[in-house]
């Protein structure tokens, strides 16, 4: 039996990854009882003291036990906790010295949504690969440089540590353990049961992409800016770097550094973007679309908004679209 610690973290947690890990491993229990099987988990919330925790100044979760008496245990969960950052981190740093002690010990570990701010400031995924909510991703890079962060992921496993993306995606997470735990066939019952749909495994056609302008490179953001209103144009490298007298090379250096995308990328992504929200309201086919984002290339707009989005444009429009009309 794997013993799961789910943790009581202090801050502005999201009651919903607390509850729901212990929930649904709960109901893996009783799900396996119901067959003739022993249970597969135990469960319990831990917290750095035995104190409540209250939530949205409504809800109040007491730990089961704190670490200081848990002495061994198998997967540890970090819940998704908002608010500032760095106050988060400071406030829930009790925790970190005994999850790497845990992990030392064999325990793997399993961040959720933003819960992976907690887990980076441990310093477990230095050098390796997380994902986190796409909306938060700016503000991780940010601070840890080090990860390599996969916004547009599900699910993360480098070697037992785990992330998940956005929001309800860490469902997703939880159904990947119980494959990995108990087997495909549970996985695919808890799929059923809770209806979650299985294997997803990107959250590119929920994020929305806003540009990253909280920088102080005021020619870049300039940039940005002529990018988003002229992106039905033809927009070069050369066009921009010229417009605000910079080199080339130093200009895109820069756009890179302030954006996170390079100059083509954030041209691009405006571009989908745009053609995302049309699709979601307009009873356009995607030819029509296409010209009016700027593409004149079939085959280059098609290519590129899947590698955006993870969906064709057909697909996009079906998905979103009350009319779900045919191109």
């Amino acid at each position: 039996m794997k013993h799961i610690s789910v943790l009581v973290p202090r801050g502005d947690a999201a009651l919903g990854t607390i509850e729901g890990p212990f929930k649904f491993f709960m109901f893996v229990n009783d799900f396996l009882a119901a067959m003739g099987r022993p249970p597969a988990f135990a469960v319990q919330l831990v917290g750095m003291t035995a104190d409540p925790q209250k939530y949205s100044g409504v809800f109040t979760v007491v730990p089961d036990l704190t670490i200081q008496e848990l002495e061994k245990t198998d997967l540890i969960i970090i819940p998704a906790v908002n608010g500032d950052r760095e106050s988060v981190i400071e406030m829930n740093k009790t925790f970190f010295p005994w999850i790497i002690d845990q992990h030392e010990k064999g325990a793997e570990v399993a961040s959720l949504c933003v819960g992976a701010f907690l887990l980076a400031a441990t310093g477990m995924l230095k050098g390796k690969s997380c994902t986190t909510h796409w909306m938060s991703a700016p503000d991780f890079k940010n601070m840890f440089p080090e990860v390599n962060l996969m916004d547009n992921r599900i699910i993360t496993d480098e070697n037992g540590v785990y992330t998940s993306g956005g929001a309800n995606t860490f469902w997703n997470l939880l159904v990947y353990l119980v494959e990995k735990y108990i087997d495909r066939q549970m996985a695919i019952y808890t799929t059923k049961f809770f209806m979650i749909e299985i294997d997803r495994n990107t959250q590119s056609p929920f994020i929305m992409f806003t540009g990253q302008k909280e920088h102080e490179d005021e020619e870049v953001r300039k940039a940005q800016e002529f990018i988003e209103k002229s992106f039905q144009d033809k927009i070069t490298v050369d066009q921009l770097s010229e417009m605000f007298a910079i080199g080339r090379r130093s200009f895109e250096r820069r756009f890179k550094k302030a954006t996170s995308n390079s100059v083509v990328e954030y041209i691009q992504r405006v571009k989908i973007e745009a053609a995302k929200k049309s699709f979601e309201i307009s009873r356009k086919n995607v030819t029509e679309l296409m010209y009016e984002v700027g593409y004149t290339d079939t085959k280059a707009f098609r290519s590129t908004f899947k590698k955006i989005t993870g969906l064709s444009p057909i697909e996009y429009r079906n998905k979103y679209n009350k009319t779900q009309i045919s191109a």
